[in-house]
């Protein structure tokens, strides 16, 4: 009787204390916020809030004001009458927009019109499918027209098969007008088929309204050339990378004044995300990311006087800034994240270095929630270097009790690892159904060095795996980790990662989950559609027999070749339309598990792309994924005295 009374007492009390926590239903209730502007009168911040619907599986959009030294939201029904448009001229005549046109035959019934019931594509090069749709023959294009009721559109790319904006995320941010109103620049990668594919080579067309020619603003860079600017004096400013290729290349920010392109940022071991000119053009604005977050930065711009070019960072702290709205007297208007907190918006003022937060879409929900502790924890690496690694306990963590154990991998394989928030791969969610979890900044991670990120590059396999289990082993000698229920998680590059491991872990692990993974580096390079970046970061195609890197990517570092070892059980999910790491990646890798006679399950889902982006799909993800880690791990019997 004493002993049902203890254990009746004990589940209440571990009922008690894991109640207002974060679950896969509040995740998939909070709102998500989108800036849109400053408002013409400069007093409010204008943005958008989705909020997903489990029951209608889609997202709601309301539009609210906030204003900037404080204040109450207001809901507003047009946008449009409170922010500057800035696809309209600065004279006010015209509009520019972008809608897609019909360029090449691909159909059947393009070219047999009278075959119009036939369902068939025909492709001449490669670029025949992108992302998540395949091409059909359309493509984005920049129109101008007057801004008046009725008046027709003019194509300024006219007949040509290229995009702009860029698929499959550009928007109208790929294109701007010129100060004087006489021309627009726009971002347009001008290769076709094949050389699409095998390219990252975007560059920065201006097109003359006057005389209806196109001029290449950065002729002669081979990289990419984006997020086209002008500085209050009318100056071209822009992101570049310089190799052709390398989608991860070093972000420069460039300005061309007097008929010279100054890189302000060519001297900074860092990397730019986003920019914006201060208002009276004296300094540019941009964000970064810098040891394991995302931060403010500044650069002064000296035109031709001898004064050194300086970057200087703004903000400090573990969180992230995103989202560089815009400037209000002495604020800057941001949105921060942290682990435990989606998005909100932010000014910081540049003269007092104070911070105010101006929305409050989610604050009621965190404040009836136990949230998880990040910590910072600096691993010494096998080659000697300080890595860092975000270390997240669960809420209310007791370090006398012992903790199954995530090591999360991330994907990219060059993106940072910052205080983000994702609404899939939460930490939060992960260490409020009572994991740690061990998130290192490994070699690839931008935010500590241009070598650093690099060193990722043609060397999947190597020492950033040896990263992977420094991590790990360093974080399970604390008291608190069993060792016995360690899991390893990841997706895309992170997915990757775990085939990887599993081959190699020694039995450190209990449990594997992947998602979207690259399992087979060779059927990889065959299959996925940007060949560009597989070209660069497995060192060439896997026919080059005498290509050292490229048949070490295809040997040593395929997880296909250490499948022998494999013994643990592991989760394998796959988007049915992720043309990135395609279906068979997935396929792949489930059918060895289960020839190999090992535990594993397969989560396909037909209809998403290399995300889980529909709220019923998502919420599934969620509920398999922590299913699948009780299975394996015995969560429910994780919290047990030491």
């Amino acid at each position: 009787m004493r002993k049902t009374i203890f254990l009746m007492l004990t589940m209440m009390s571990l009922t008690a204390s894991a109640q207002n926590v974060m679950t896969p239903e509040l995740l998939w209730k909070l709102g998500r916020i989108t800036p849109l502007g400053i408002s013409k009168d400069g007093k409010n911040v204008v943005y958008k809030v989705s909020t997903p619907s489990v029951e209608e599986n889609k997202s709601n959009s309301k539009y609210y004001t906030v204003a900037i030294n404080g204040g109450t939201a207001l809901e507003i029904k047009d946008k449009k009458e409170i922010l500057i448009d800035k696809n309209i001229s600065p004279d006010g005549k015209y509009i520019v927009y972008n809608q897609e046109v019909k360029i090449d035959n691909v159909l059947g019934k393009d070219y047999y019109p009278n075959l119009d019931k036939s369902n068939v594509q025909i492709y001449n090069g490669l670029d025949y499918r992108h992302w998540d749709a395949w091409n059909e023959g359309k493509f984005n294009h920049v129109f101008y027209k007057e801004n008046k009721e009725g008046a027709e559109g003019i194509d300024i790319l006219k007949g040509e098969n290229f995009d702009s904006p860029q698929k499959p995320f550009g928007g109208d941010e790929d294109y701007n007008w010129s100060p004087d109103g006489k021309s627009i620049v726009y971002v347009c990668k001008k290769k076709a088929g094949t050389q699409y594919a095998l390219s990252t080579d975007t560059n920065i067309y201006e097109f003359n309204l006057e005389t209806g020619k196109t001029s290449n603003r950065t002729e002669g860079n081979f990289g990419y050339d984006t997020a086209p600017q002008f500085s209050p004096s009318g100056d071209l400013t822009w992101l570049q990378m310089k190799r052709d290729g390398y989608e991860a290349d070093k972000n420069d920010l460039i300005v061309s004044f007097k008929g010279m392109k100054m890189n302000l940022t060519a001297n900074w071991d860092g990397t730019v995300s986003s920019f914006k000119w201060s208002n009276d053009g004296k300094k540019v604005y941009f964000i970064a990311p810098i040891d394991g977050t995302l931060q403010l930065f500044e650069v002064n711009f000296p035109g031709l006087t001898k004064i050194a070019v300086n970057v200087k960072q703004i903000t400090n702290g573990d969180f992230d800034v995103h989202d560089l709205v815009g400037f209000s007297g002495d604020n800057v208007i941001v949105t921060r994240t942290d682990m435990n907190h989606a998005a909100e918006i932010f000014s910081y003022n540049l003269k007092k270095n104070t911070w105010k937060q101006l929305t409050n879409v989610n604050t009621a929900t965190y404040s009836t929630l136990a949230l998880s502790k990040t910590e910072r924890r600096y691993v010494t690496t096998t080659d000697g270097k300080k890595m860092l690694v975000w270390v997240i306990l669960p809420p209310n963590f007791d370090a006398t009790k012992k903790y199954p154990t995530l090591l999360y991998c991330q994907g990219g394989p060059q993106s940072p690892l910052t205080q983000s928030y994702s609404f899939r791969w939460n930490f939060q969610l992960m260490a409020a159904n009572g994991y740690v979890v061990v998130a290192p900044n490994r070699r690839g991670m931008q935010g500590h060095g241009v070598e650093w990120n690099e060193q990722i590059s043609k060397d999947w396999g190597g020492q950033v795996m040896d990263d992977y289990l420094s991590a790990i082993d360093d974080v399970s000698k604390e008291s608190y980790v069993d060792k016995a229920r360690l899991g390893c998680v990841g997706a895309s590059y992170g997915g990757y990662s775990v085939f990887y491991l599993a081959g190699i872990h020694n039995n450190r692990f209990k449990t594997f989950i992947a998602h979207d993974g690259v399992f087979n580096t060779q059927s990889m390079f065959g299959t996925t559609e940007e060949v560009f970046f597989n070209n660069w970061d497995f060192g060439g195609p896997y026919w080059e027999k005498d290509n050292t890197a490229a048949q070490k990517a295809y040997t040593k570092f395929n997880p296909i070749n250490n499948v022998q070892n494999w013994n643990t059980p592991i989760l394998i999910i796959q988007g049915g339309i992720d043309y990135r790491v395609p279906i068979g990646q997935g396929q792949e890798a489930f059918q060895a598990a289960q020839i190999r006679g090992i535990k594993s399950r397969f989560l396909y889902f037909p209809e998403e792309n290399h995300w889980v982006l529909k709220p019923q799909n998502a919420l599934v993800w969620q509920k398999e994924f922590y299913k699948w880690l009780e299975e394996t791990l015995l969560i429910n019997n994780s919290e047990t005295e030491m």
